[in-house]
């Protein structure tokens, strides 16, 4: 009988592409697997990059399923970077807290009238359905944020519609805060008022993002989110209260029915 131990079955690290992007920064992602499983990735690597912290790193900003890290030039190259960056998601691996289930989960109420949803009708013509179908596709559609856009925007993926969403030909100059938006695929929630090219299709009466509140936000990166529409008469009730885990399941049930999509 043999006295040698049984070598470890070594894990196979994941494929990290780093493609060199101007003279001090890499745009790196996970080369292989499906969306979901590279925007998955993408959040892992930024935990990674902020913990590790490598020689000569000076930011690291996410994008949906990539990441630019930016970098002292005069202190590692490109491929020093990049090499370090492998070493340690080999290291540490990509199954980090959120693959574990450590996230949150959100129900969001919005409200849908001609105010709040002035593109309603154009989505619903371009997807070639119901106004009322593309609201309940969002509803039935779980969310899970990618990455927090410009203002702490959440910016999520993936809605169920039967297509893409095309931006607006001519975009607004001042969209109201709490605005629900969306372009291809993808949901956006306007935290402060602003300018968007995305499709407005109903508004939430909550704060999603308050300066005043620490954190300023509640969701992160990884986050679910259900949407769900409210009667109008709710707004008022509901009207300026920061977006909490707790306080959004409370207003609504992902699994009622018959709720009205109020007018279209």
């Amino acid at each position: 009988m043999s006295t040698h131990a049984a070598p470890q079955q070594r894990r196979t690290p994941p494929d990290i592409k780093a493609i060199p992007f101007g003279d001090s920064a890499l745009m790196v992602s996970v080369a292989a697997g499906s969306a979901e499983e590279r925007q998955a990735g993408s959040r892992r690597l930024r935990e990674i990059l902020l913990e590790v912290r490598p020689y000569g790193l000076q930011d690291v900003v996410a994008g949906v399923d990539s990441l630019l890290v930016e970098f002292d030039c005069l202190a590692v190259s490109h491929e020093q970077l990049a090499q370090t960056i492998r070493l340690a998601v080999a290291g540490l691996g990509l199954d980090g807290h959120q693959a574990d289930g450590d996230f949150t989960q959100f129900v969001i109420p919005m409200v849908v009238n001609d105010e709040f949803a002035p593109d309603l009708g154009d989505v619903a013509a371009e997807l070639g359905i119901r106004p009322e179908e593309v609201l309940g596709r969002l509803e039935a559609s779980e969310l899970s944020i990618n990455l927090l856009a410009s203002a702490m925007a959440p910016m999520m993926g993936t809605v169920q519609f039967p297509g893409q969403v095309s931006r607006c030909k001519e975009p607004r100059t001042n969209v109201a805060s709490g605005s629900v938006m969306v372009a291809g695929t993808n949901a956006i929630i306007q935290p402060f008022p602003g300018p968007t090219g995305w499709k407005v299709i109903g508004r939430t009466p909550l704060t999603i993002c308050d300066i005043h509140e620490d954190p300023a936000t509640s969701y992160k990166p990884g986050d679910k989110v259900h949407f769900k529409v409210v009667p109008e008469s709710e707004w008022a009730l509901l009207e300026g209260q920061f977006l909490r885990a707790a306080n959004a399941r409370d207003v609504v049930d992902p699994s009622d029915e018959g709720t009205s999509h109020g007018a279209v």
